[in-house]
This record gives structure tokens, C-alpha cells and sequence, in this order.
């Protein structure tokens, strides 16, 4: 059994690490078009929802529950693919290492 503790990131860094995520996805259309049609989203409302610390924790949440995306975005931003847990506790939500892809 793991004995993992993701790392405890403050709401400010939770949030920054969120518009990474939602920056990642929209640099390829391909990213970004699933996440809008999962979400149901209006692509000319990202930027007035990117405001809100719900939306931040959904986008890391989306990353989250997808290994591929979770494992590329760990690449590109050097972190460790865990680290989205400890950010998703920082914005209310309560993922565990299990529910990790």
C-alpha cells in the first residue's frame, strides 16, 4: 500500500497550477474542444469563468480523471502528477491517490 500525501499547496498556488491546466488545454484544439464539449462550456465564456475558484477546481478535476492528460501536463510543467490532488484539496475538492488514473 502507498504511503503518498500529496504535497499541501496553498489556494493561490492551487489556482495559478489551475490556469496552467487550462492554458495547457487550450494550446492544442483537439485538448480543448473535448473539455468544452464535456463541460458544455461557451468558449467566449472561459475567460470570465477562468475567474472563479469552482471552474479553476473543475479544470484540475478534468486533468485529474485523465491519465494521458494528467501524465502530459505533468511533463510539460515539470510537476509530479500527484501534485493535482494536493491542488484539488486546496480548491474544496477531495480527490485520493486511488481515484488518479
Amino acid at each position: 500500500m502507498s504511503q503518498f500525501k500529496p504535497k499541501s499547496l496553498s489556494r493561490e498556488n492551487a489556482e495559478m497550477l489551475a490556469v496552467q491546466a487550462l492554458a495547457f488545454l487550450a494550446e492544442d484544439h483537439e485538448r480543448l474542444g473535448r473539455f468544452l464539449a464535456l463541460t458544455g462550456l461557451d468558449p467566449t465564456r472561459i475567460r470570465d469563468q477562468a475567474r472563479q475558484p469552482q471552474f479553476l477546481a473543475g479544470v484540475l478535476d478534468y486533468l485529474a480523471g485523465d491519465e494521458r492528460l494528467t501524465l502530459e501536463f505533468a511533463r510539460h510543467t515539470g510537476i509530479d502528477p500527484r501534485d493535482l490532488v494536493g491542488a484539488c484539496a486546496a480548491l474544496g475538492l477531495h480527490r485520493h491517490e486511488r481515484d488518479l488514473p
